[in-house]
């Protein structure tokens, strides 16, 4: 039912996370959103997209060209 459905969270971060990290963060939204909205962890989506930094840009300047 629609009352059951869980969130897909899509969080982009620049490249250079552990795979350590990731699992911790993946673990912390998962908590909190069970918390939250009382639902199964099973039913949370979470896509990480690791992005270099010369493919985001601020400002109109490429982070990878900010000192």
């Amino acid at each position: 039912s629609k009352e059951t459905l869980m969130p897909t969270y899509r969080i982009e971060l620049f490249e250079g996370r552990s795979v350590e990290q990731k699992r911790k963060l993946a673990e912390e939204i998962t908590r909190v959103t069970t918390q939250v909205l009382g639902s199964a962890p099973e039913s949370v989506d979470i896509i990480i997209t690791d992005v270099p930094r010369h493919n985001w840009a601020t400002g109109g300047k490429l982070w990878s060209e900010q000192s």
